[in-house]
């Protein structure tokens, strides 16, 4: 099993002025979303298969922190997970990836996917 890459993940209330703190603020670029009405919401790249994302909050999209791990096996991962007494939710497909989900002590949304 192996992480391919992270992605960090928000829904907020705040999302425009927490994207700008990233793009604006820090200086980072942002992945040109295409056109739309309003804030579509931010995707700033860090590496192939790393990036944060943030999202505006809605009827749809509940507030919350999710942590994203891309590895090679998510059915491996799944499985490990399982054995070790961790409740895993899945799996899923969407956007071309397969989905597990679980959750970290804390509460911290977790998932981990492959790309299909």
């Amino acid at each position: 099993m192996k992480v391919l890459g992270i992605r960090f993940c928000a829904v907020a209330e705040e999302a425009i002025p927490m994207s700008e703190f990233f793009t604006e603020g820090l200086g980072l670029a942002e992945r040109d979303l295409g056109e739309g009405e309003g804030f579509q919401g931010c995707i700033i790249p860090a590496g192939d298969s790393s990036w944060v994302e943030i999202w505006q909050k809605g009827e749809n999209m509940p507030a919350g922190l999710m942590l994203q791990i891309v590895v090679d096996d998510a059915d491996a991962v799944a499985a490990n997970a399982k054995d070790n007494g961790v409740e895993v939710q899945g799996p899923m497909e969407a956007h071309g990836e397969k989905i597990y989900f679980a959750v970290a002590p804390g509460g911290l949304r977790v998932s981990f996917q492959q790309v299909l």
